[in-house]
């Protein structure tokens, strides 16, 4: 990888895991029961500490 790339990744890696890991939780929200439902709390809900922490440091 370039210098570049490997900026770019470190910048925003953070950024697309937690639109992944979101998109899993809609997804699953919306697709499935049972195991689905508890996937999509899982997911969802670190999101959101994720973003009282953020907003308390």
């Amino acid at each position: 990888m370039s210098k570049a790339r490997t900026g770019l990744w470190r910048v925003y890696r953070v950024p697309v895991l937690l639109a992944a890991a979101s998109a899993v939780g809609l997804v699953a929200a919306l697709l499935g029961d049972g195991a689905m439902d508890a996937l999509s709390w899982l997911t969802l809900g670190v999101m959101a500490l994720l973003t009282v922490w953020a907003l308390r440091r």
